[in-house]
């Protein structure tokens, strides 16, 4: 069985170029001069297009003129009064014989399918300043120096963000913000700075962990990732530029599971959102109405407008984790190279299942087997053309691709792989390893 198509490595994740990210070295930003035009004298858009058309007025109606012959009005209203009373009296005892009155009154139904239901209003504005109000403090600006010994120009800074998830001075960000940094300085959202260093990298996705010496810090809430929906109000708080600090923005969740090639890596598993995100936002919060974090912005798509991209929050969790107990930031590492199967690709390469991850049958490009010699999954009996279907008790497919899953695991940690081998199921159990710096 061949692959339709070059498939993604889950550990082929390389050195990120913080130039596609990161503000360019902090200068004096130049600012363009408006120029004001005239709307042109005739415009080609009519601006009413969207109101209804009017319609001609209708001719007045004129009174009829009185008979002045025929009965007087007073006469004629008189008979009409008279002729009522005496109907409705006839009616009510007509009623009143046959027993109407005495019937209990008919109880109201809710479940009438007619009846309109009240819209319920949810204040996004007010929703939007109570998460800037809760989160804000915990958002910091984070401004790196590199020194090259061999320049005679002033030494170069970046600007990013971050933020901070514990009060005695641990910090969430990006790792192209603080890769190959000489210099480290933390700005508390009331002006504060710290100096800061960076405690681990990760080698799966473009996070870091920042660690200042300060307590009493405000640290912002994790919520879940996993748990967001399409079309969920979002909120991003960061540094655009560099120089706007604490700058809210606010938008949707637009997509889930997005994966995009950047400047030297492949990053898997975003969320995208159209919340606005620029140079200088990385490392900042992305989160939800309730102002916990959902998300690490890290990313923007070129050329495009309200496409930003962040790191699920629980993602970077066993990375907190492993900050807090002192140890060092370390993925699972299972050595094979998969494809992520979706309806398409079953019906191109005719699978049994239409979710999970196929591991490759092919070499790659530079001639790399489709499973890594001396991996764990080579020790574990994994064949090219497996379909794993399931990691424990989590099945594999779109909301929990096989990387994720693995990566809320550990190293030196069992795992039981559930597969399907030329159609047939199986199960194969991996101790995973510790994922290379650049495997």
């Amino acid at each position: 069985m061949t692959d339709r198509r070059d498939v993604p490595q889950d550990d082929d994740t390389q050195p990120i170029d913080s130039s596609f990210f990161s503000p360019a070295p902090q200068r004096q930003t130049e600012w363009a001069s408006a120029s004001w035009t005239a709307p042109p004298a005739h415009p080609t858009t009519p601006e009413h297009w969207f109101e209804p058309t009017p319609r001609p007025a209708a001719a007045p109606v004129q009174p009829k003129p009185a008979d002045r012959t025929g009965t007087g009005v007073g006469t004629i209203l008189a008979a009409c009064f008279l002729s009522a009373a005496l109907a409705s009296g006839g009616t009510f005892a007509a009623l009143s014989a046959t027993g109407a009155f005495d019937a209990p009154a008919a109880p109201v139904s809710n479940a009438d399918p007619t009846s309109v239901r009240q819209p319920v209003t949810i204040d996004e504005n007010s929703a939007v300043v109570d998460v800037a109000a809760k989160a804000g403090p915990a958002v910091v600006r984070i401004v790196t120096g590199n020194i090259d010994p061999n320049a005679l120009e002033l030494p170069e800074q970046g600007v990013g963000s971050g933020v901070i998830f514990n009060p005695n001075g641990w910090i969430l960000t990006n790792r192209h913000v603080v890769a190959g940094s000489d210099s480290l300085t933390v700005e508390l959202k009331d002006g504060t700075r710290h100096p800061g260093e960076v405690y681990g990298i990760d080698t799966l996705t473009d996070l870091a962990i920042v660690k200042v010496d300060a307590t009493g810090l405000t640290a912002a809430g994790l919520g879940d990732s996993d748990a967001l929906r399409v079309g969920q109000l979002v909120v991003a708080i960061g540094s655009p530029l560099g120089t706007f600090s604490n700058t809210v923005t606010s938008g949707i969740v637009s997509a889930k599971g997005r994966s995009i090639q950047t400047d030297g890596a492949n990053l898997r598993n975003l969320i995208q959102t159209d919340a606005a995100i620029n140079p200088g936002n990385s490392g900042g919060p992305l989160l939800d109405a309730s102002g916990v974090v959902v998300g690490i912005n890290t990313a923007i798509a070129r050329d495009s407008t309200g496409i930003g991209f962040s790191i699920p929050v629980n993602l970077a969790k066993p990375l907190m984790e492993q900050a807090l107990a002192g140890q060092e930031l370390q993925r699972p590492y299972i050595g094979i190279r998969y494809e992520d199967i979706d309806a398409q690709l079953a019906k191109d390469l005719s699978l049994p299942v239409k979710e999970g991850a196929l591991v490759s049958t092919e070499n790659d490009q530079n001639g790399n087997p489709p499973i890594t010699r001396g991996s764990p999954a080579e020790a574990a009996g994994i064949q090219p053309g497996d379909i794993i279907t399931a990691i424990g008790q989590t099945t594999v497919d779109g909301e929990h691709p096989l990387d994720a899953v693995l990566a809320q695991s550990s190293p030196g940690d069992t795992v039981v792989l559930s597969v399907l081998r030329d159609g047939q199921p199986a199960t194969v159990e991996v101790t995973l390893a510790v994922r290379p710096t650049n495997p």
